[in-house]
């Protein structure tokens, strides 16, 4: 219950009074596979994202725990051992869509993303992200891909899996808003 009340202070701040668009299905995947070993990646369905169309601010919420993994066994790890997701249950996202204008929106406009990321209760500068922004039958769809390292966020691989599993951690997301 107190996540759920998070979450709506949290957006309900964001986007109170502007033109926004919205989606609470957004899709973040996640991939720290090494070669020749088991696949390492997770999918989440469930991001919350917001788009302020008037200044191309941008928020974004994602419930850790949601992430989920081929293996029944890994995801446990992931929650257990690496996220900590008891503890850090949401990730989220509050950044800038630089020189974003949506009078200048059209089918397939490229863009950069710049701001702050949290995970693990560690809050990372991300800068420049080259994004898509496709606008068409009033949806925005947003997507890009974001690569960071395991060690930015206090995740620590033990040595017996750092041959199995990367330290460099690709996130690609994409998402459809709808206008609100």
């Amino acid at each position: 219950m107190k996540d759920i009340v998070i979450v709506i202070l949290f957006f309900s701040t964001f986007a109170m009074g502007q033109n926004k668009f919205i989606t609470r299905t957004g899709t973040i995947n996640f991939e720290a596979s090494v070669p020749s070993f088991e696949e390492v990646a997770a999918t989440n369905k469930s991001a919350t994202v917001i788009v302020n169309t008037e200044n191309g601010e941008l928020a974004a919420l994602v419930l850790v725990k949601a992430f989920r993994f081929k293996n029944a066994l890994m995801e446990e790890h992931f929650n257990e051992s690496y996220a900590e997701s008891d503890k850090f249950p949401k990730a989220t996202f509050r950044g800038k869509l630089l020189d974003f204008s949506f009078e200048k929106l059209s089918n397939e406009t490229d863009y950069l993303i710049s701001g702050k990321l949290e995970f693990h209760n560690v809050t990372k500068c991300i800068e420049n992200i080259p994004v898509r922004l496709i606008y068409k039958s009033n949806k925005i769809n947003l997507s890009g891909t974001i690569t960071v390292q395991s060690a930015d966020f206090n995740i620590i691989i033990p040595s017996i899996l750092q041959k199995k599993v990367s330290d460099k951690i690709e996130i690609s997301f994409s998402f459809v808003l709808l206008k609100q």
